[in-house]
């Protein structure tokens, strides 16, 4: 590893619990966003999903404002934006008008996927698919309505023309390596659930980049699951609710968050499935020296910039903690590099 300490953010789903409300689930999201802020979190970005009753960050620029609103300092974005979902053009004003809103603190991450299944897509907007392939040129777009030469452009997205809102590449596979490293943008892997090309993605991405206006040298984001406890066993229960959501995702059982449960035989060899196995293979948990362990070993294989933690809890407080505990953490690591 180089001695350059890691960032670490979070990225927020807004997962509704059993038993509360989308009103409350938002609301705490804000109130992680200002716990990651007084840990040192250098960023939280909000995903973009549809048709997921459970999930509430589905307006995301909306959510982004409404965070950044009510913080000072912690860096508020997407994670990502479905580009294929949106008009380029309407995708610039939002964040470019953000940006003179919050300025020095707006992100835009930008994906091909739809955050959705296929009808709903359609929905959306009904040439998705013919936009998701056309999504190189699509980002070309979005680049081009953020530079100050576009004022002379006969279509223009004037608050975003000349703002600072860095552009980052999202992606679970090597096609998007390839883009972020063509374009020299910074480049965030979905390693939270999409494991398999992570280091295929990654070698890609360094031997292939190029720098550009936006970066000189590569910078590399890697999603983890992160659940932190006093002890290996309380994280592993608090585990449990992650779990179910996959299992959920992966039967079509969609259900709000569930409470955390013991490990039972049955968790432990579902979580052997070779699907959901893979799926989760980059989640650390265990009390803080477990995952400091964890954390430095898939630092010293990956050698990214920054990690970007995913940690869905049914309670808040036990969220709150272990955020905390993972700023700890990470902390801990950086001072010994």
């Amino acid at each position: 590893m180089s001695q350059q300490n890691i960032a670490y953010s979070i990225l927020e789903l807004a997962m509704v619990s059993e038993g509360q409300t989308i009103r409350q689930t938002l609301h705490n999201s804000l109130a992680l966003a200002k716990e990651a802020e007084a840990n040192d979190y250098k960023r939280i970005w909000f995903a973009e999903h549809h048709n997921s009753p459970n999930i509430g960050s589905s307006a995301t620029s909306l959510l982004i404002g409404y965070v950044a609103d009510n913080t000072d300092t912690i860096r508020v974005g997407s994670g990502g934006i479905m580009l294929p979902n949106h008009s380029p053009l309407i995708v610039a004003e939002k964040f470019g008008t953000l940006a003179h809103l919050y300025p020095n603190r707006i992100d835009l991450g930008l994906g091909r996927a739809p955050g959705t299944d296929q009808l709903t897509a359609q929905a959306i907007r009904s040439d998705f698919f013919q936009a998701a392939q056309r999504f190189p040129q699509e980002v070309e777009k979005i680049q081009q309505y953020f530079s100050i030469e576009n004022s002379r452009s006969a279509v223009r997205a004037a608050p975003a023309e000349g703002t600072d809102v860095p552009l980052y590449i999202l992606g679970s596979s090597t096609d998007s390596a390839h883009l972020a490293a063509q374009k020299g943008l910074p480049y965030a892997f979905a390693s939270h659930f999409a494991t398999q090309h992570l280091f295929d993605a990654l070698r890609i991405y360094h031997q292939k980049f190029q720098p550009s206006s936006a970066l000189n040298q590569p910078y590399t984001m890697a999603g983890i699951n992160a659940y932190v406890a006093d002890t290996d066993a309380e994280a592993q229960k608090l585990f449990t609710s992650l779990i179910r959501m996959f299992l959920g995702v992966l039967t079509r059982d969609h259900k709000p968050l569930q409470p955390p449960t013991e490990l039972t035989e049955d968790l432990k060899q579902a979580l052997q499935h070779p699907v959901l196995h893979q799926m989760l293979k980059y989640s650390f948990v265990g009390s803080k020296e477990t995952v400091k362990n964890q954390v430095l070993d898939f630092l010293d294989q990956t050698r990214v910039n920054e990690l970007i933690i995913v940690a869905p809890m049914y309670d808040f407080d036990d969220r709150v903690k272990s955020v905390r505990y993972f700023a700890e953490v990470m902390k801990e690591i950086n001072e010994g590099r």
